[in-house]
């Protein structure tokens, strides 16, 4: 399948439109404090649904991603290439294998090289960095990724773009506030383009730092700064491959299922977010559900239409401790009917009081968009617990609170609803050691505790943390 011959993006602000697939990759945030998002969602028919059921993953992945990628961006050819060297990292060939335990599916996203499912974007995003910048020439050719992790992120991102070309990876993160396997992951990598920052304040810290120096012309242009996060599309982009990839494989087994729902473990709302784009796609998809911790800004809008900021809590899922979800914008643009003005309206005074409210059939809309469900942490803790004795299987923390929220719901019963599993439990052992539960850590994992770690703390202020990068910068160009 050829990529199309123009795909271009805009910003849900409304003051970039027509912006190539390589200026949404490299950008990252639009100029006006937008998201991109495709101008035109493409749509698939029934017949080239069922083209598609017997693709490889990767191949899979180049039928769904060659619709948003304009030919002239990236030839079909190279695009390919990307995509299988992004999964050939990946330990199992189905890079996603779906697993059934009793009436339930389980799609398995933790099978690339930090065992979370980030990995599934970040291998493809570093090597879709690497591709434009060595089409570029002098201070073009370079690049300065500045993310913010809670945990997975991090380690996803890094070792997406370690050794990367003419590519400087920052990584913010909150001191005391990740998983001790997530912070070696991050902190052991030996490439000197990456570099870890520990701040001392939480993610939302993190991730405000990254958002005020994205918006900070001179810093941005200076240092050629670039997103990592999930607010960079590619990211959004190569999720929506697992969706399609879990209908088919189920449907393979049971071809009397019609529709699928999935429970997604929701923090920044970019892995359901994929799932929205791949219905509105055409995929045949009856209920997405967004479950949450007790960080749960999304399910109180879901609930009640108030998106209102609030005090983060944290939990044995730090990946979804966060009090704003990046993505969301997105989702508001299309609740908008893609009406820029009124997008806008509402995100400049969400960022004034941190609060939105919405109601009527703005509200009734998204009701019909997403259903919710919210797990705190006993429940949680009670769900690793029960499906481990009930299956034998272990659970990590986020993808607990995923399978609660569809058992709370009636979900798990008909054999219709695919839970995400978004990392390995080993990633997460405070949970299982503090259910008495042992698991077997991966040799990957366990040969972190003997590498040396390499990170420097700095206080939660943005001026500090932009001195920082630029210095380091200036040394790493001299290495």
């Amino acid at each position: 399948m050829a990529a199309t011959a123009r795909t271009r993006y805009c910003s849900t602000r409304g003051c970039v439109k027509n912006a190539t697939f390589e200026d949404v990759v490299l950008g990252g945030l639009a100029p006006d404090r937008g998201l991109y998002v495709p101008e035109v969602l493409p749509t698939l028919t029934p017949v080239e649904l069922q083209a598609m059921r017997c693709l490889t993953f990767p191949n899979l992945a180049y039928a769904i991603v060659s619709r948003f990628v304009g030919e002239e961006d990236i030839p079909a050819k190279d695009l390919k290439d990307i995509i299988d060297r992004s999964y050939s990292t990946f330990r199992s060939p189905d890079v996603s294998p779906v697993k059934q335990l009793g009436s339930a599916w389980i799609l398995e996203l933790f099978h690339g090289p930090t065992f979370a499912f980030k990995d599934v974007a970040l291998q493809l995003l570093g090597n879709l960095f690497e591709y434009f910048l060595s089409k570029r020439s002098g201070a073009e050719a370079f690049l300065t990724i500045l993310g913010a992790t809670s945990g997975d992120t991090g380690s996803a991102a890094i070792y997406g773009l370690r050794g990367k070309a003419n590519v400087r990876c920052f990584i913010l993160y909150p001191k005391g506030r990740t998983s001790a396997i997530q912070e070696r992951q991050m902190t052991t990598v030996p490439d000197k383009n990456v570099q870890c920052i520990a701040v001392e304040g939480t993610f939302d810290d993190c991730q405000n730092i990254v958002k005020a120096a994205f918006q900070d012309a001179s810093f941005r242009e200076e240092v050629r700064l670039g997103a990592v996060n999930s607010i960079n599309w590619a990211r959004v982009l190569a999720q929506i491959t697992y969706y399609f990839w879990a209908y088919f494989r189920i449907t393979d087994f049971d071809p009397s299922i019609e529709q699928l729902s999935f429970s997604v473990p929701t923090g920044n709302f970019g892995d359901v977010l994929a799932g929205y784009y791949a219905k509105r796609m055409g995929l045949p998809v009856e209920q997405l559900l967004v479950a949450t911790n007790v960080n749960d800004i999304l399910h109180r809008f879901f609930v009640t239409g108030e998106y209102h900021k609030a005090e983060v809590t944290q939990t044995h899922s730090p990946s979804m401790d966060i009090s704003i979800s990046s993505n969301f914008e997105r989702y508001l643009y299309e609740l908008a009917d893609r009406d820029h003005t009124l997008l806008k309206k509402w995100m400049t005074n969400f960022e004034a009081t941190g609060e939105l409210t919405l109601s009527g059939q703005l509200l009734k809309r998204a009701r019909q968009d997403f259903i919710s469900g919210r797990g705190d942490e006993e429940q949680t803790l009670a769900t690793i617990r029960k499906w481990h004795e009930d299956h034998g299987y272990l659970l990590c923390p986020h993808s607990a609170v995923g399978v609660h929220a569809a058992d709370s719901l009636g979900m798990l019963r008909d054999g219709r609803t695919v839970c995400l599993a978004t990392a390995h439990p080993a990633k997460f052992p405070e949970a299982t050691e503090r259910l008495g539960i042992e698991s077997d850590l991966p040799a990957e994992l366990a040969a972190l505790a003997d590498m040396p770690m390499r990170s420097i703390l700095l206080h939660n202020d943005l001026v500090e943390v932009q001195s920082y990068v630029k210095s380091r910068i200036q040394s790493m160009d001299e290495q």
